[in-house]
């Protein structure tokens, strides 16, 4: 593994930085994996990401859902109510071939385990310390 992109906060800024760096790479040819814990993993498996307060208005989200289908980011609704699509971006993920699991930890203690979207894969404790141990670099944290 190249790449392990670490994604923890239910921030929609979070995500999509995340998900495209990981898109890009794997596109490149580096093996990449995005890993959810905590607040993101709730998120992803049913909750919502937020925009942090500085990226919230309207105006500046019109021009990001504007600037968005150049880096491939999906959109969500029309006109002035046009905003990025951060579970559609999440799926295009998938259909990049970029691999989404689940933190074990967080997965017990969300009580998420069978219960993950389509897409995002389980993994076992002593496969997570692996996979963090091989990758040659890992990206965010716990």
């Amino acid at each position: 593994m190249d790449l392990v992109f670490i994604c923890r906060d239910a921030l929609a800024s979070s995500l999509l930085s995340n998900l495209v760096m990981a898109m890009e790479a794997r596109k490149a040819g580096a093996q990449v994996a995005v890993l959810f814990t905590q607040e993101a993993l709730s998120a992803l498996a049913g909750g919502v990401f937020l925009w942090p307060r500085e990226l919230q208005g309207q105006e500046l989200r019109l021009r990001m859902a504007d600037s968005a289908p150049a880096l491939g980011v999906p959109l969500m609704l029309r006109g002035e109510g046009r905003q990025v699509n951060a579970h559609g971006l999440v799926q295009k993920a998938v259909e990049a071939g970029v691999p989404l699991y689940a933190c074990p930890v967080w997965t017990a203690l969300l009580g998420l385990k069978d219960k993950l979207p389509q897409g995002v894969k389980e993994m076992d404790l002593a496969t997570a310390m692996k996979t963090l141990r091989e990758a040659k670099r890992v990206i965010g944290s716990f």
